[in-house]
């Protein structure tokens, strides 16, 4: 069954499902761009890595299997351990949390000119570890570097949780919002804004200014994955949707005659 919004489907945004489909979503941008811009153009997708610490990211890195097992085997109960012989009474403890370091790593594209290996545009489909806490701080750190280098941004935003990244401009309001910083003309940029039921914005893809630029069409790529990748068999779309959604929300947009969310 096809994708049955018009624009992005909110229930991707499930930790379950988000994960795999931004990864596809990142291959997928990159595979359909490499016809386009060969042979002058290098068409590169790798992983950035790095750490928070914070309630906010359990949900969102997937824990280390080595770990999992690990502590699935330990004593249930230290108390019980065999040698502990408790010779006084013990003191009552205080239970407490320590921060612990998420790994994150995220997927992105880099357009390289082929000749010199320069890095010409960067392309950043946004996941929730950079819109909250700590992993936005460094997110934001990273996108810094890129806006003060000659380098164009594009910034891919098809989450409505978190806290949008910053633009200096008016009040924007939408539930999700494309960037193209082309570095010859910052700080002005194009920003794409969109909202539940609207159809993902095509647009340009920077490049040097010499060159022509192809259209990305976000929309379609979306719409082939979610076929390719079978979602229509696993999301239960008479389940709440993933949170800040409400269902009712979901009800005015869903452009389907088979499932009710009423």
């Amino acid at each position: 069954m096809p994708n049955p919004f018009s624009g992005m489907n909110p229930y991707l945004d499930q930790p379950e499902y988000w994960s795999d489909f931004h990864n596809q979503l990142v291959a997928a941008i990159a595979r359909s761009l490499v016809p386009r811009l060969v042979p002058k153009y290098r068409v590169v997708t790798d992983k950035w890595v790095y750490k928070i610490a914070g309630s906010t990211a359990i949900a969102i890195s997937r824990p280390d299997v080595s770990v999992q097992q690990n502590r699935r085997n330990a004593p249930a109960n230290t108390d019980s351990f065999e040698g502990s012989i408790a010779v006084c009474p013990l003191p009552e403890p205080v239970k407490v949390t320590v921060p612990v370091l998420q790994e994150i790593q995220q997927s992105y594209i880099e357009v390289k000119d082929a000749a010199t290996q320069e890095v010409v545009t960067a392309i950043e489909v946004l996941s929730p570890a950079n819109k909250l806490g700590d992993g936005r701080k460094k997110y934001i750190a990273k996108r810094q570097k890129i806006l003060d280098s000659l380098t164009n941004l594009v910034e891919i935003d098809l989450l409505r949780e978190g806290i949008p990244l910053p633009v200096e401009t008016g009040n924007v309001q939408s539930h999700y919002r494309i960037l193209i910083s082309r570095s010859q003309i910052r700080p002005i940029s194009d920003l794409y804004p969109f909202n539940l039921g609207d159809r993902i914005p095509a647009f340009l893809l920077p490049l040097r200014s010499e060159d022509s630029e192809p259209i990305l069409d976000l929309q379609s790529l979306v719409d082939e994955l979610y076929e390719q990748l079978g979602y229509d068999y696993f999301i239960d779309y008479d389940r709440n949707p993933p949170s800040p959604w409400l269902k009712s929300e979901m009800a005015d947009v869903l452009s389907i005659d088979r499932r009710s969310l009423s």
